[in-house]
């Protein structure tokens, strides 16, 4: 385990299990505090009306329960995760690296639409202090929802249809099988249309455009080949960082 944890801090390796939720966890909380003030929600966001249930509508108490789970499940971080000893200069290393994947993304999605298209505009969700809350929320939920469970579980049980092999925890790691690798890329591409569909319901749904479908799309491929190489932690940052350039400033 002392040596994971050393590696686990190098660079070119992924966090651990532990500390990749709780290289998220600033963004969770980021939009859990703020979206209470807003009128709207991610998509989703299962937890938010769940809080304020709980909370029977109460703002104050709403943060308070926020708060708790904050502490609470940094503690349980601490305690479950202490053979992965969380690192602060981990936490900065995402944050750049995720900056970087955002503008490279971005520059892709342009450019795909820009040859494609006439162009892609940003949409307007009601100003900076919104743009800075959905953005944050739409990073971690969404690739909790898209990236974690739709891409990967899925990825799983589908290359275990086609080979009749389990798969557990082998898609991260190489080498993989032919078949393997064409039933991940199927997936992906897959798992990227209905990530760029959803982005159609909802209360900040768009009317549809092949435009931003396509961009979108191109943008859930390369969130998943961030999550597919670097882990959860880098897609949420990248996710978060990228929205946050397009919807707050």
């Amino acid at each position: 385990m002392l040596l994971g944890a050393r590696n686990d801090f190098s660079l070119a390796s992924k966090p651990g299990a532990w500390n990749e939720l709780a290289l998220t966890l600033p963004v969770f909380l980021v939009y859990q505090v703020g979206v209470v003030f807003l009128n709207v929600r991610n998509a989703t966001d299962l937890v938010t009306a769940q809080l304020l249930e709980l909370a029977h509508g109460d703002r104050a108490t709403y943060l308070e329960m926020t708060g708790a789970i904050g502490l609470g499940t940094a503690a349980v971080f601490a305690v479950l995760g202490r053979g992965q000893p969380f690192r602060w200069g981990k936490l900065v290393q995402m944050a750049v690296e995720g900056g970087a994947y955002a503008i490279a993304m971005g520059t892709a999605a342009s450019w795909v639409v820009g040859k494609l298209f006439a162009g892609l505009h940003a949409a307007e969700v009601g100003g900076p202090f919104a743009g800075v809350v959905m953005s944050f929320g739409a990073g971690f939920y969404e690739e909790l929802a898209f990236r974690v469970l739709l891409f990967g579980a899925g990825a799983r049980v589908l290359a275990w249809v086609v080979t009749g092999r389990p798969l557990v925890g082998r898609l991260s790691r190489a080498p993989m099988t032919t078949t393997e690798t064409c039933a991940t890329v199927v997936w992906a591409v897959a798992s990227a249309a209905v990530f760029s569909g959803m982005h159609y319901f909802g209360a900040l749904g768009d009317a549809f455009d092949m435009r931003s479908f396509v961009a979108r799309g191109v943008l859930g491929l390369a969130l998943t080949l961030v999550y597919f190489m670097r882990g959860f932690a880098a897609a949420v940052w990248t996710h978060a960082l990228y929205d946050l350039w397009v919807l707050a400033f």
